[in-house]
């Protein structure tokens, strides 16, 4: 008769096995679920507690690289970069149509169908890269396709800066879905950017509107300049 954890021998040991890093790495995912709730409600919130789940996601590697990484860390952040960075900004999306468009009740189900597949369309793009990452590719140095934190970044700094037109965000959400699985070797980003672009997603997300909106609308600068040359002129080191 099969006894569990039997098979395994020891089972879960989860203290054991998971380390710091994967401690921030499971706050990411909190955050990300947080921010994914609350833009059902507020989506200036909303946009702000993602750009707090890519700081963390940053923090996660840091933390990660001043200690022993677990085995099970790099699955996990993978997973958690779904949720935080497929799921929360399909929900995004989807609010947004909703408000512009209204619920399936309103405007019946061939418009509900419509913006159920526009808004579904990053997360579903998301975890076919990550899958597809997990499995063919072994190199961190050089990813194929656009990583799904670029687009989250783009999507609520765009919000916080200003850009509220559903259509105009949703037509640049999905064109980022098709650049998650796009040709493109998309480098990781060195640490002498990334600290400078940390501080200023900082002030995104704790002062959004000072300087008239200068922290979001700097940052979503960088990102585009990084989506749209990275792949040919952008060196981490």
């Amino acid at each position: 008769m099969w006894v569990p954890g039997e098979q395994a021998g020891m089972g879960f040991e989860v203290s054991r096995r998971l380390g710091v890093a994967d401690t921030v790495t499971l706050v990411n995912a909190v955050v990300g679920f947080v921010a994914g709730a609350v833009a059902f409600a507020d989506l200036h919130l909303a946009a702000r507690l993602l750009l707090l789940s890519v700081i963390t996601d940053a923090l996660d590697g840091i933390v990660a690289r001043g200690s022993e990484s677990s085995a099970v860390g790099p699955l996990l952040d993978s997973i958690t970069d779904v949720v935080s960075f497929g799921a929360t900004p399909s929900l995004f999306v989807y609010v947004l149509l909703v408000e512009r468009f209204g619920t399936v009740t309103e405007t019946g189900p061939a418009m509900g169908v419509a913006i159920t597949l526009v808004a579904s369309a990053y997360v579903v793009f998301s975890i076919v890269r990550t899958a597809f990452y997990e499995t063919y590719i072994e190199t961190a140095d050089g990813r194929p396709g656009m990583p799904n934190s670029l687009g989250a970044i783009v999507l609520s700094t765009a919000y916080l800066g200003g850009i509220h037109h559903p259509i105009v965000l949703a037509g640049v959400m999905l064109v980022f879905s098709v650049a998650m699985i796009a040709p493109f070797d998309y480098p990781k980003p060195g640490p002498k950017h990334v600290t400078p672009v940390g501080v200023v997603l900082a002030l995104a997300v704790l002062a959004p509107d000072a300087l008239y909106q200068f922290g979001p609308r700097a940052v979503l600068v960088v990102a585009l300049l990084f989506f749209l040359a990275g792949p040919r002129y952008y060196w981490a080191d």
